[in-house]
């Protein structure tokens, strides 16, 4: 083995002293180069997004709700303390939900109200964080106050410290139409969330939501966040036949889950597409390693002269090719790393010099690129490139074997 590596890597330096690298070979490697960097680049880039979608969206949003199918929920401690009990079930709140228009001057907006406990929240949730000014300090119930999105706010042109009427429809049994509730309320803080939360949440605090609605001590439903948050339909459906109370159980992957599916869709078309451009890259070595074995014809014929064995020289070209794969995919890796490290500064960059941004925060839930690094990408896709190199290398290495000494000297 150490005899087959070391004339290989003579073959190598002798080809480049006598300034014969064939141009192919240097294509190849480079292939494999730019196709390993652009799939580490693009794995880091889903890394990024699956990791500011568990950061950013799964640390606000409950990861499940439970609910009755009618009316609201009364008896909610008792299951409030039934879920706490179970293990998988890290939070267990209660919550107010209903829709309503929220109007500033002429303008208005439809939105989703949502009542909760300030100081619970700020226990269990990381929703305090993205209040700008750190004003989720300052919201306290009984005092007319709400916190609306960003996007919302600048749409009703509201900034912190106005005031917006929000209007609640009033449900009538006669099947007559009543004017809604309108409640005068200061916007206490805004919150800077990307996407559909910041267009169209607005919280107020649980005990003023139930006196909006006159429900009460009752509340909408009670939302948990679980431990194993990919896995929360199968926890919350588990959880949900072991309560006392028939409720509805709805978690967020029927709001969010498209976001992580699209992203798992994403990483898998993306090995796909990348493995076949290495693939051709590394197949490229087949044509390299055909011209080496055609330059080398006298040298593999005064091997065997000497008593090299096939085997050998089998070894000898699959190193060869090898090799170019190692120095293809070190080039790769490398590369792949530092622009994958710096992604975000760099799509930054780009994107002031064209005056435009890629993603829009009243769309997506990020309004930048991420882009996060990991170790075991890195390892699958090197391994991967070495094996296709290696796959590609044994046609021309068992043709090499095949060159018959006695008519390649007698030719010389």
């Amino acid at each position: 083995m150490n005899l087959s590596l070391i004339t290989a890597i003579k073959f190598r330096k002798g080809r480049r002293k006598s300034g014969m690298v064939s141009l192919i070979s240097i294509i190849s490697t480079l292939s494999i180069a730019i196709g390993i960097a652009a799939l580490i680049i693009g794995l880091s880039a889903m890394n990024g997004f699956e990791r500011e979608l568990h950061n950013r969206v799964l640390s606000v949003v409950p990861h499940g709700q439970f609910y009755p199918e009618y009316g609201n929920l009364d008896n909610w401690q008792h299951v409030q303390q039934e879920l706490k009990n179970n293990s998988n079930i890290v939070s267990a709140l209660p919550f107010v939900n209903f829709t309503g228009l929220i109007e500033n001057g002429s303008k208005l907006g439809a939105v989703q109200v949502q009542g909760l406990d300030p100081e619970q929240e700020m226990q269990v949730s990381s929703l305090p964080n993205y209040v700008l000014n750190n004003k989720w300090q300052n919201f306290k119930a009984e005092n007319q106050q709400v916190i609306i999105g960003a996007g919302l706010a600048k749409s009703l042109s509201v900034q912190e410290g106005g005031w917006v009427s929000l209007l609640i429809p009033v449900s009538s049994n006669q099947n007559q139409l009543k004017p809604p509730k309108r409640v005068r309320l200061q916007v206490v803080g805004i919150l800077e969330l990307s996407g559909s939360l910041s267009n169209n949440l607005v919280l107020i605090p649980l005990t003023d939501a139930q006196k909006l609605l006159d429900i009460g001590d009752s509340v909408t439903g009670i939302m948990v966040n679980v431990d194993q948050v990919y896995n929360a339909n199968q926890i919350l459906n588990h959880v949900a036949l072991n309560l006392d109370e028939n409720l509805i159980v709805n978690s967020w992957e029927k709001s969010y889950g498209f976001m992580y599916h699209d992203i798992q869709m994403i990483r898998k078309i993306m090995y796909l597409a990348m493995i076949v451009v290495i693939g051709v890259a590394c197949f490229n070595i087949v044509s390299t390693l055909v011209i080496a074995v055609k330059d080398k014809q006298r040298d593999i014929a005064i091997l065997k002269t000497l008593g090299a064995t096939n085997q050998l020289i089998k070894h000898i070209f699959i190193w060869y090719g090898v090799i170019s794969g190692v120095i293809g995919s070190l080039i790769g890796v490398i590369l792949g790393v530092v622009i994958a490290w710096q992604l975000s500064n760099i799509i930054e960059i780009f994107e002031s010099l064209i005056g435009h941004k890629f993603l829009n925060s009243n769309i997506y839930f990020v309004d930048f690129l991420p882009s996060e690094i990991h170790m075991m990408d890195i390892v699958i896709v090197f391994i991967t490139a070495l094996l296709l190199s290696l796959i590609a290398s044994y046609y021309p290495a068992r043709r090499a074997c095949k060159i018959d000494p006695a008519r390649i000297l007698n030719s010389f």
